[in-house]
Formats: structure tokens, C-alpha cells, sequence
């Protein structure tokens, strides 16, 4: 398996705070300190949350890693994709899928993985539970990251207290973020109970 980016060049990182707060976002705290981590993105409505959440994650120089099907790396989307982070999944095999990720995050010296907990830019009221299972098997932390489009404001948020309990911890991360008020970009693609 191939290492992944884990920086960007200070001048990209400028580039990419600036766009953002041209495109009226205020980010809210820092990176994440950890050198291996997972931060949830919600509420996830639209394409365009992906382009919020790497700019302001690029922002920081540091690369936070997407999973994004592997149709869509074709020539010459599939190089500017793998530039921004994004890696290429087959979503037919979901324990296939699970296994390579925890590879990954266990080879990489730095690795941070951004998952969309509701799987879909589709309303779903009950969220997938890998980006948990991977956080269980290998030991590293999950932060709460959002982007409220009602606000404007984008952050990883809060380092989030995981008991293993894979059931009771997608609970409480739904919990946590039905009472952040968050928006979606589409606000009747987010369901918060």
C-alpha cells in the first residue's frame, strides 16, 4: 500500500484560509494535534461540504483524507483528487473496505481520515458506524468536525469520549450532534433524531 500525502506547502495552506474566508467561513480552533486521527464531517448534504472542509483543513498545511469512489478517477479527475487527499474505495465489499482502512491508518506514520457519518449526501436518520469500528481497532482518537452552513462556521470540534461500545457510541455522536444546531447546506437532507 502506497503512503499517503500528509502536507501541504505553506503558500497552498494561505491560499486555501483566504478562499475560505473570502467564501465568508470563519474556522473555528485548530488542527488536530494527533499525527493519526478521524474527524467526522456533519451535517453532509452537498458536494459542496467537501470543498468547505478541505479548505479549511489545507489551511492548516496538514491533509485530512477522504473516501470518494472509485468511478470517479478517471483521467483527469482521478490525479486532481488524489492531490486534494481523496482516496479511491470500492464501496462493494464493506468489510473489505473497513480492513484496508484500518491497514492504512496503522502503516502511515501521519494519517487523518475525514468520514462523512451519514454515509450519503441523503437524509438518513441512522449513520454508519465504520469510522467508529476503525477508531476501535486501532486506538485513535475521533473529533466531532462540522460545518454549519447556517453560521458559517467550520471547525474539527471537540475530541469525543468513546467507550468501544461500537452501538452506544453512534448514539452518542448523534446525541452530540443534534445539540449543536447544526445546518446543512440542504436543510431537509439533515435529520438530527
Amino acid at each position: 500500500m502506497a503512503k499517503n500525502k500528509t502536507s501541504y506547502s505553506k503558500t497552498w495552506a494561505n491560499f486555501c484560509g483566504w478562499c475560505l474566508r473570502r467564501l465568508g467561513w470563519t474556522p473555528v480552533g485548530g488542527a488536530i494535534p494527533e499525527k493519526k486521527a478521524i474527524v467526522l464531517g456533519a451535517p453532509h448534504t452537498s458536494f459542496w461540504d467537501f470543498v468547505i472542509s478541505y479548505l479549511f483543513y489545507t489551511s492548516f498545511g496538514d491533509v485530512a483524507h477522504v473516501m470518494i469512489k472509485k468511478e470517479l478517477f478517471f483521467w483527469p479527475l482521478g490525479p486532481i483528487l488524489r492531490a486534494c487527499g481523496c482516496i479511491p474505495v470500492d464501496r462493494s465489499n464493506a468489510s473489505t473496505l473497513l480492513r484496508s482502512l484500518i491497514e492504512q491508518m496503522e502503516q502511515d506514520d501521519v494519517f487523518k481520515l475525514a468520514i462523512a457519518p451519514e454515509g450519503t449526501r441523503k437524509p438518513v436518520r441512522r449513520w454508519k458506524a465504520g469510522a467508529l469500528k476503525i477508531a476501535a481497532e486501532t486506538g485513535v482518537p475521533v473529533y466531532a468536525g462540522y460545518f454549519d452552513w447556517g453560521t458559517k462556521r467550520v471547525s474539527c470540534g471537540q475530541k469525543l469520549e468513546l467507550s468501544g461500545d461500537i452501538k452506544a457510541d453512534l448514539e452518542t455522536v448523534q446525541k452530540h450532534y443534534a445539540s449543536l444546531g447544526l445546518v446543512g447546506k440542504h436543510k431537509d437532507k439533515y435529520l438530527t433524531n
